[in-house]
Formats: C-alpha cells, sequence, structure tokens
C-alpha cells in the first residue's frame, strides 16, 4: 500500500501537526492551476503515506473509524517519539504501556482521533 486518505479541515493545520509535532515529512504538496491543493506526507525512511484530503461537510473527520484507532506510528525510539509529541501539545489518553507486541499508548490527532503510537519489541 502506497498512500491512504486522511480527511482534514485545513491543510496547513494538518502540515503543523504531522510534520512539527509527529515528525512526518512532506512528500508532496502542489497546487493546480484549477487551485486543487495535493499533499502528502509520510515517514523519513519511507513506508505509506497519507494523503491529506480536505473534507466536505459532514464528512467523519476524526471518526474515521468510528471512534476506533486507525492509525498506527511505529517507532524505534518511543521515548524520544513521545517526549517531541508531549511538547508539541498531542494528547496521550493513557501512559505508556508495554504489552507482548511492543511499547504502545494512545494519542490524538489535531480532530480527537485516536493513534497507536507504537514501539515493537526488539526482534
Amino acid at each position: 500500500m502506497r498512500d491512504v486518505t486522511f480527511l482534514v479541515h485545513d491543510h496547513d493545520d494538518a502540515l503543523r501537526f504531522f510534520v512539527d509535532a509527529l515528525g512526518l515529512t512532506v512528500r508532496q504538496d502542489e497546487t493546480f492551476p484549477d487551485g486543487w491543493r495535493r499533499v502528502v506526507v509520510g515517514p523519513p525512511d519511507g513506508g505509506t503515506g497519507l494523503v491529506l484530503a480536505l473534507a466536505g461537510d459532514g464528512a467523519p473527520v476524526g471518526r474515521q473509524a468510528g471512534g476506533d484507532v486507525a492509525f498506527f506510528l511505529e517507532t524505534d525510539d518511543f521515548a524520544g517519539q513521545h517526549a517531541r509529541m508531549t511538547e508539541h501539545g498531542v494528547r496521550f489518553r493513557e501512559e505508556p504501556r508495554h504489552e507482548p507486541y511492543g511499547t504502545v499508548a494512545v494519542f490524538e490527532d489535531l480532530y480527537g482521533g485516536p493513534w497507536d503510537l507504537i514501539e515493537p519489541p526488539a526482534r
């Protein structure tokens, strides 16, 4: 899978969140002659990107998975990533916990949607 669509209300607000707070990189930010803007962010080392798509009226922004976790931000430095996100005001719903599948904590995106921050166990 190359990219998935992530609904946003404002491209610039979303870029600040995903780039500054989460540490993703901008893969594309292009405005076409008709005014349509395509914005894609993703992990610096590759992997699945997010196409930041402007939501229409009534779109489920922040509820794209009906309140369940739909997105997972994987890291190899949980403590460092957690600190970065906290410094940028990202709200965590819980303290980090250790599970058989790794260290994990649920955080909220800029619209209140839940995500997992996860560092898988060393292999």
